[in-house]
């Protein structure tokens, strides 16, 4: 019998280390606005999209668009030593000059640039400058992603918190219940089956407990692994201690500011307009292009065997290059393509945005369902904590059998549950609401104010 005891009487020993555990958190506990502030700016995907945007920011110049001129120095120097053996006609003499050796020095710079190709260049600076746009984009959409996810998590967090919570009361209700059917059983006011129906309660109660201890910890690292803290078992106190939902979202208002400001939009809008670049590249094909080259050099040359001793050379060259191509036999097939890519590109645009205006829906119905559902959950609590009190008042009586109060009780605990799952999942599709409509940065407003 004692053995059989033990393990409870452990069990509550250690209800004292949780509870200053929990006050531990409390101490340092932090809002969803730090702990966002503090993943943004360690978050290793975050830091990855930002090196990214940064390169083709670097790129979208005018001179990689081929805007500017290159200029050119270079300088050379070459000799030749060599024998001659001359026989002139007059005389019929020969003569002959060993190891004579001429010298040659070249240097000078030059300058060429392409004034005019079709309008090619000045699409390439467009299109480099739509790149930079996209890349913007793209840190845009994996921030939103991550505020959304590092949102969820937190009050995944605060749910798991709760639910302990709950668990941490249907166990003391049990412990208190076992505590007076022991009394009672020892004067003979309720039998054996009572009171070991009570410390199976009590144990099972005590188990679901501590199983939830281990779902809060998982939630717990994983909120640690978003804001890229190294320590992810570290301790992290919620000053939140309820899911609160926004009650004032409405549908017009966030379809429009989808169409406005999603990003996945946007960035089709961009891809559109980047396919439509490399089309205005073909076709500028049929202009004409203008090139000019210019230069400045100097030669040296020095003869051994000559009868001049050295020559400089030096001044100013420039040109210009007019051409226009006449024939190419693969035009006609890459314009055709380009028509074809910028087709299918507003095509894809008009599918993600009937995509989104189908989720935004589904998301809505949700969302005002789970609603309905939470107010309704509401009610039952209160029901279902009355009923409890009055079973319990009718248990100490001894008008209500054991089974009928553990009835009582889980009906309790199964209400506080659905309340907690239907207030997690609203939340849960308010931030995906959000999300669509290029509004859940919103959450990292310290000023912002929710309405339960």
């Amino acid at each position: 019998m004692k053995n059989k005891i033990l393990w409870p009487v452990l069990f509550l020993c250690t209800l004292p280390v949780q509870a200053q555990q929990d006050m531990t958190e409390a101490e340092g506990s932090v809002t969803l606005q730090e702990c966002l502030s503090r993943g943004l700016e360690s978050n290793f995907s975050i830091r990855m999209v930002k090196n990214q945007q940064e390169t083709a920011a670097n790129n979208a110049t005018r001179a990689n668009a081929g805007m500017l001129p290159t200029v050119d120095l270079s300088a050379s120097y070459s000799g030749d030593l060599g024998s001659t053996r001359t026989t002139p006609r007059s005389t019929g003499v020969t003569t002959t000059e060993r190891g004579a050796y001429d010298g040659t020095v070249d240097a000078g710079i030059d300058l060429n640039w392409t004034i005019f190709d079709g309008f090619s260049v000045w699409t390439n600076y467009k299109q480099l400058q739509l790149l930079k746009e996209q890349g913007e984009l793209q840190t845009r959409i994996t921030i939103e992603d991550y505020v959304a996810s590092l949102t969820a998590e937190y009050y995944n967090y605060i749910q798991e918190k709760i639910r302990l919570k709950n668990f941490r009361y249907a166990m003391s209700l049990s412990r208190e219940r076992m505590r007076i059917v022991e009394v009672r059983y020892h004067i003979g006011n309720f039998s054996r089956l009572d009171y070991l129906q009570a410390k199976v309660d009590f144990n099972a109660d005590s188990a679901q407990y501590m199983k939830q201890r281990e779902v809060l910890n998982s939630s717990r690292i994983k909120l640690n692994e978003l804001m890229a803290n190294h320590d992810v078992t570290a301790l992290i106190g919620i000053r939140d201690t309820a899911i609160d939902v926004n009650p004032d979202l409405q549908y017009d208002e966030l379809w429009q500011a989808t169409l406005a400001t999603n990003a996945s939009l946007l960035m089709a809008d961009k891809n559109t307009e980047v396919v439509r670049a490399d089309y205005k590249k073909i076709m500028s094909r049929d202009y004409p292009y203008v090139r000019l080259n210019a230069g400045y050099g100097y030669t040296l040359n020095r003869y051994e065997l000559s009868s001049t001793k050295k020559r400089d050379n030096w001044g100013l060259n420039a040109g210009i290059t007019i051409g226009f191509n006449l024939f190419d036999g693969k035009r006609k097939m890459q314009k055709r393509n380009a028509q074809l890519a910028i087709e299918y590109a507003e095509l894809e645009r008009e599918d993600l945005k009937l995509s989104l205006k189908s989720d935004l829906s589904d998301l809505w119905q949700a969302y005002r369902n789970n609603w309905q559902v939470m107010l309704m959950e509401r009610q039952n609590l209160v029901a279902a904590q009355e009923n409890y009190e009055y079973a319990n008042l009718r248990y100490m009586k001894g008008d209500l059998s054991g089974f009928e109060m553990r009835e009582a009780q889980q009906s309790l605990l199964d209400a506080e549950e659905r309340l907690l799952v239907s207030e997690y999942d609203t939340k849960m599709c308010e931030i995906s609401l959000l999300q669509l409509s290029g509004k859940v940065l919103t959450y990292l407003n310290k000023n912002e104010k929710r309405k339960a």
